[in-house]
């Protein structure tokens, strides 16, 4: 089916029958993860004789799911995630359809790290989002531990760059836009939400995406959807679609 889309003052095409979903869900003792944490826990209820478990005799499936956004699998996060007041990713996002655009990139290597740097994106569009990919893209990024691996990262300079550009919302393949053990500096989250200055409230950042090697690089429509939870950060499921002629 397709539809037209009215972003700005441009009108978009596409068709809502070829979504690409980059999102990796929330899995019961499997996988994606981070921050050294165990796995998801997704288990039935047992209360006064009830059993949430049709297999075992329920009525129903009736499950408790364990998990923390940042760690287990596609996450939306805001400003709130760095700061000491409270700030809702429920309440960051103004819209769901942004233009956007998908960059692949391979990180540089620098004194034993692998860094995504400004000079990256030197071909970045006018657009409210940007999709990044890095290399090697393998289907290893869909159930890999990452605690102690130091996977790539953004530079503070790149993040600086997005802001300045007008980018809103940041989405990655990797855990975080900074560095796993950088002693709490966080300079490429402060950096992109302006944490020292007029602060972005309705900007966010998306880790854990997977974007098929399929997918080309280029320009797309972004439909990001975050689950309803009050918190710094919540499960999300960001989609693609084609701009059609």
């Amino acid at each position: 089916m397709k539809t037209s889309l009215q972003i700005a003052d441009n009108t978009y095409n596409i068709d809502l029958n070829s979504p690409i979903d980059i999102s990796l869900a929330v899995q019961n003792n499997a996988g994606v993860g981070a921050w050294y944490i165990d796995q998801p826990k997704i288990t039935h209820v047992e209360v006064d004789g009830y059993v949430g478990k049709v297999s075992m005799g329920g009525s129903t499936n009736f499950n408790d799911i364990f998990f923390n956004p940042h760690s287990h699998g596609t996450h939306t996060e805001c400003i709130g995630h760095i700061t000491k007041e409270f700030h809702s990713v429920n309440k960051a996002l103004e819209k769901s359809f942004f233009t956007a655009q998908v960059i692949t990139v391979t990180p540089e290597d620098r004194d034993g790290d692998r860094v995504i740097t400004a000079a990256m994106f030197k071909n970045l569009k006018n657009v409210e989002a940007v999709v990044i990919r890095t290399l090697p893209n393998t289907d290893v990024k869909k159930d890999m531990n990452y605690s102690n691996t130091n996977p790539p990262y953004l530079s503070e300079e790149a993040m600086l760059r997005f802001r300045e550009s007008g980018i809103k919302h940041v989405l990655i393949d990797t855990p975080s836009v900074d560095k796993e053990k950088d002693n709490g500096a966080l300079l490429a989250h402060k950096a992109f939400w302006d944490f020292d200055g007029k602060q972005r409230l309705h900007a966010t950042i998306t880790e854990f995406i997977y974007v098929p090697t399929e997918v080309t690089d280029g320009d797309y429509i972004l439909d990001l959807q975050v689950a309803p939870i009050e918190n710094d950060a919540a499960p999300s499921r960001p989609i693609l679609y084609a701009i059609k002629s």
